[in-house]
This record gives structure tokens, C-alpha cells and sequence, in this order.
């Protein structure tokens, strides 16, 4: 007596077959995926500095973690080195996207950015220039930055925005705010921008934080309300060192979900060595 395979026996044979490509494909684009976050990780390691300048009276300190939850991989960055004229120059920004892309145009733009700083000390001019030749570059990205010039005999901030989230301060007798200085459009999409400069004395001990998005809003999070926990946070540790303070605000990415990448940099200054008006 012959037999013969059912109709169902088939389908089910097929159906096997097809679940087992299907697998195959899906552990071959996984593994794709894999490899463009480990290089996305790569770029950005190899791209941020080793090292931030401090001097005495001022203590800086850097923190970066990658969003948690997907494949990709953000272009958070932050950057510090001298000014052409004896100056510090401190940035934090953050490029549209989550990928290589991303990341290997954060790289442009620190690089551009140093460049330009190397003929250039004013803030808003070294973001003006950064902006058009990113805009002569024609990407089709852009990036969100705040740049800082810290004079290191006088005690003198100069800052400008473009695009970016504000900054937060403190100091050690209790005052603490939400900088909401003006700002200009992100870097990158229009030639010509012009970013405004506000200039402070850091004449009282405390701490500047910079930090991304990723820190202070996400989908249970407004960005109100993780700016003002941001400062309530710095506030009560305003004392404390550059490092410590660092650790502290990137733990508050936590409550936001943290859906995006996350970066801090934290100035810990000390005006009685500054030569404070």
C-alpha cells in the first residue's frame, strides 16, 4: 500500500521551512544591526577626549551613556581644550539621528569646531562659522550645540546656544537656576545664523552643567520638569567634586526612560582663585 504525503503534511513542512529562512534572516539582520552599533560605538569613543583641561580653581568632568533601548547609538558629544587666547573652551552637543551617520558627523563637527576655535575665541563667531561650513557640507544633519569660553584670570563666561537644551548652576551659598539665555538655530541647516553671546563672572564658588536631552526628557518626562529636577539636584550638591556631581546628573536620566543617549559635562568652579570682581 503506497502512501502519500497529506496536504496538511506539506503545509506543515513548508511552514516549518519558512519559519526556519525567516530565523535565518532575521539573526543575519540582527547581526548587520550589531555591527553598525558596535562601529556607531566605536566612532564616538574614539571621537570624544580622553581628557578635559582643569586648572586650579576649576574641575571638570564628563559623563556619556547610550540609550538603552533599541540597536542604535546617538551622537551626544562633549569636547574642552584651550582658546588661541590663553581661554577655556567647553562644548556639549547633540546631532539629529541614531546611527553611524550620526555619529561619524558628531565627529565633523567637534573636529570643524576645534578648527575654528584655533583662529576664532568669541562663542557665538566659532558657532556662526562651525554652522555655515556644516551647511556647505550639505549632510542633511544637523546639530544642537552650547558653547562656553571660560576666561581663567578673570572668572569671565561667555556662552552661546544653537538649538540646545539650557544649562544649569549652582552655587555653593544656595542659589542655584535654569540658564534660558537666547540662542540661535541648530548647526546645519541655515548659512548666515547669527548666535548671541551672554557673558557672566563666575564670582561665587558653585558649578555649571551642561548636559543633552537625553538627560532631562523623555516619554515620562517633560523637559520642564527634568531641567528643574536637574536643578533641585545640583543645587544640593553644589559642593561637591566635578566627578561626583557628574555621576549624580546622569543618574537623573534614569526617570526619563532613558529612550535617548545621555550626555553631561559639569564645570566645578572656585571664584576666590579667579580673581572675582
Amino acid at each position: 500500500m503506497n502512501r502519500r504525503r497529506t496536504p496538511r503534511s506539506a503545509s506543515a513542512e513548508d511552514l516549518l521551512n519558512t519559519l526556519q529562512d525567516l530565523t535565518a534572516r532575521a539573526r543575519r539582520e540582527v547581526e548587520f544591526h550589531q555591527a553598525r552599533v558596535e562601529l556607531a560605538q566605536a566612532l564616538q569613543r574614539d571621537m570624544l577626549p580622553a581628557a578635559l583641561p582643569t586648572l586650579p580653581g576649576l574641575q571638570s568632568a564628563a559623563r556619556y551613556a547610550p540609550a538603552r533601548h533599541g540597536l542604535d547609538i546617538g551622537g551626544d558629544w562633549y569636547d574642552g581644550f584651550p582658546l588661541a587666547d590663553g581661554a577655556l573652551g567647553f562644548a556639549i552637543g547633540d546631532v539629529q539621528g541614531h546611527d553611524v551617520e550620526a555619529a561619524a558627523f558628531m565627529g565633523q563637527v567637534r573636529i570643524a569646531m576645534r578648527a575654528i576655535a584655533g583662529t576664532a575665541s568669541d562663542p557665538g563667531e566659532i558657532l556662526g562659522r562651525t554652522n555655515d561650513l556644516l551647511v556647505s557640507v550639505d549632510s542633511g544633519l544637523f546639530a544642537t550645540c552650547t558653547f562656553l569660553r571660560l576666561d581663567p584670570t578673570t572668572g569671565e563666561l561667555r556662552s552661546a546656544r544653537a538649538g540646545h537644551v539650557a544649562s544649569v548652576w549652582a552655587t555653593t551659598g544656595g542659589r542655584s537656576g535654569v540658564t534660558e539665555d537666547p540662542g540661535g538655530m541648530p548647526l546645519g541647516i541655515e548659512p548666515g545664523e547669527g548666535y548671541p553671546v551672554t557673558r557672566r563672572t563666575l564670582a561665587c564658588d558653585g558649578a555649571i552643567v551642561l548636559l543633552t536631552d537625553g538627560v532631562v526628557e523623555g516619554p515620562s518626562l517633560l523637559i520642564e520638569d527634568g531641567l528643574e529636577r536637574v536643578r533641585r539636584l545640583v543645587a544640593a550638591h553644589a559642593g561637591a567634586s566635578a566627578a561626583r556631581l557628574a555621576d549624580e546628573v546622569l543618574g537623573a536620566a534614569e526617570v526619563t526612560g532613558h529612550e535617548d543617549d545621555a550626555a553631561v559635562l559639569v564645570l566645578r568652579h572656585a571664584a576666590a582663585r579667579r580673581g572675582a570682581r
